[in-house]
C-alpha cells in the first residue's frame, strides 16, 4: 500500500491496542504501543531508501527482503527494544506484540496489490501478488480518515477501528469476487489462455490485463462487465544470441527480468550501436507501456548507456539514455 495508507493504519493498531487492559490501564504502555505502532508500519518500507541509489537496485529489491520471514520476526524486536530504551516503564511484551501485528499487517496488505512481496523467503523468492487491492484505494484509506473523524468528535477510537476493520475484511472478500469474475470472462472469451495477470486500478471496476496464450500477448482492461481488449502482440521467444547475452548483463536490465513476469521485447541495430527494449506489459496507460527496461551496446557488445523504470514519453526515455542518439 501507499506511505499514507500504512501511517493510518499503524494509528488504527495503536488504538485497537486499548482494548488490551494492561495497555489500557498504564499510559507509558499506551504511548509506545502507538509509537511502535506507526513505525512498525512504515519500517519493512525502509527499503525505499534504495531509489537514491538506482532504480535497478530499487526495483530488484523492494518489498523484498524487509518484508520477508526473518524481516518480520526482527523488526518489532528492534523497534519495541529502542522505544523501551526510552520508555523503560513500558510493557515490553506489550510493546512488542502490538508493534509485532503492525508490521504483520504491512506486509499482510502489499500481498494483495499487484506489485507483491517477496513474504515467503529465505524459503522462496517468487513474488506474491494477488492482485486485488489497489497500491492505493480510496475507501480503505477513506474509512481510516472516517474512524479519525469519529475519534476527534468523541467516539470510542478502539471499538469504532474494530468496526471499520470488520468492514475491510468484507471489502477485501468483495474484491476478491470481483476479481474472480473478471477472470471467469476472459476464461471464456480466450479459452486458450495459459496465464491471466488482473491489476487493479484506482478505479473500482476497472482491472489492467496480461493475458498470455502459446501464441499471442494481449493487453486488455475490464470495465464493468466488459472486457475490452487494447493491443495483441505475438508472443516471439527471446533469442539465444550474443547481443541478448550481452544485454541481460546490465544491471538495470537484470532487475527487470527479475521483477517482470509478462513483457515483450525489440532489439535495433542502428549506425554504430544496438539497442534491446523490454516492455512490460501489465501497466499500459494511455497507449503507452511505461515500465521498460533498455540497454545500448556498442559493436563490441560494451554496455554504453542502459535505464529501467517508469517512463512516460520517448522522449523522456532518450534524455535518461542520454549518451547515445538513435540516428540510422
Amino acid at each position: 500500500m501507499d506511505t499514507g495508507t500504512h501511517i493510518v493504519m499503524g494509528i488504527a493498531i495503536g488504538t485497537i491496542a486499548t482494548i488490551d487492559p494492561v495497555v489500557s490501564s498504564h499510559p507509558e504502555t499506551a504511548k509506545a504501543i502507538m509509537i511502535g505502532a506507526l513505525i512498525g508500519s512504515q519500517a519493512p518500507d525502509l527499503d525505499t531508501i534504495l531509489k537514491l541509489k538506482n532504480n535497478a537496485k530499487y526495483i530488484k529489491n523492494h518489498r523484498g527482503i524487509t518484508h520477508s520471514i526473518p524481516a518480520v520476526i526482527l523488526w518489532p524486536i528492534l523497534i519495541s527494544g529502542i522505544i523501551y530504551l526510552f520508555l523503560p516503564e513500558a510493557s515490553l511484551f506489550h510493546l512488542w506484540l502490538w508493534t509485532f501485528l503492525a508490521v504483520i499487517l504491512h506486509v499482510f496488505v502489499d500481498i494483495f496489490n499487484a506489485y507483491g512481496t517477496q513474504a515467503l523467503r529465505p524459503f522462496t523468492k517468487k513474488w506474491i501478488a494477488l492482485g486485488i487491492i489497489n497500491t492505493f484505494d480510496a475507501f480503505i484509506f477513506g474509512m481510516h480518515i472516517f474512524g479519525l473523524i469519529l475519534w476527534a468528535f468523541g467516539f470510542s477510537p478502539q471499538y469504532t477501528f474494530l468496526v471499520i476493520y470488520v468492514i475491510l475484511i468484507g471489502y477485501y472478500v468483495l474484491r476478491y469476487q470481483m476479481q474472480q469474475n473478471v477472470l471467469k470472462k476472459v476464461k471464456s472469451m480466450i479459452p486458450s489462455s495459459k496465464s491471466i495477470i488482473i491489476s487493479p486500478t484506482i478505479h473500482f471496476n476497472q482491472w489492467h490485463l496480461a493475458i498470455t496464450t502459446d501464441q499471442n500477448f494481449y493487453v486488455a482492461r475490464a470495465v464493468l462487465n466488459k472486457i475490452i481488449i487494447h493491443d495483441t502482440f505475438e508472443k516471439v521467444p527471446l533469442p539465444d544470441n550474443a547481443i541478448i547475452a550481452a544485454a541481460k548483463l546490465d544491471d538495470n536490465v537484470a532487475a527487470f527480468l527479475s521483477f517482470s513476469p509478462v513483457y515483450r521485447w525489440e532489439m535495433e541495430e542502428y549506425s554504430d550501436h544496438y539497442e534491446v527494449r523490454f516492455i512490460d506489459l501489465r501497466y499500459r496507460s494511455k497507449g503507452f507501456y511505461p515500465f521498460v527496461a533498455v540497454v545500448q551496446l556498442d559493436f563490441d557488445l560494451n554496455i554504453v548507456s542502459s535505464y529501467t523504470g517508469w517512463i512516460f514519453s520517448e522522449e523522456k526515455l532518450r534524455s535518461k539514455l542520454d549518451l547515445i542518439p538513435n540516428e540510422t
